[in-house]
This record gives C-alpha cells, structure tokens and sequence, in this order.
C-alpha cells in the first residue's frame, strides 16, 4: 500500500494556527530587502505566511509581526497592497 501523501503545513503570523501551505498567502523579503506576496510559492528569501482571512492580518499588522518575521519595517504601500490582496479574495 501507498503511505499518503504528507500535506506541508505552516504557521499564521496573524494567528498562530498551523494550516495546509496552499491555503496561505507567502509574503517574502528578498536579498535585495523587497518585500512582497509570492504567488508561486517559491520565490527565493525570507518567508512568512498568512491565512488569507482580513482579521488575521489586521492581528498581524497590530501586533508587528511582518517587521519581526523580516527583522525590519515594512512600507505602508506593501501593507496596502496586501490588504487589497486579502480582499479581493
């Protein structure tokens, strides 16, 4: 018999919850200290994940955590774009 396949799983930034990889949005900081949403999922840098729920990045945005996950600020037009991101969903 086949062993199933093993689901990767990641932690919310916002929420703390552990949830399948495809079911959340990579944000990434490159070496060059771009920060922006990787919609492949393998953008070579940093990562951090959110699930794609406008609460979660609020709780994200209030409690700093895309500044700690990246160890600097994030632009307020990067913090825009997502927001329009985790909208449109």
């Amino acid at each position: 018999m086949k062993k199933p396949k093993k689901i990767p799983l990641r932690k919310c930034i916002g929420c703390s919850e552990s949830k399948p990889k495809q079911e959340m949005i990579r944000i990434v900081k490159n070496k060059d200290d771009e920060v922006f949403i990787d919609e492949t999922g393998k953008a070579n840098g940093r990562g951090a994940y959110i699930c794609k729920d406008i609460k979660c990045f609020e709780r994200a945005q209030k409690s700093k955590a895309f500044q700690k996950a990246f160890g600097q600020n994030v632009s307020q037009e990067m913090m825009e774009t997502l927001r329009r991101a985790l909208t449109d969903l």
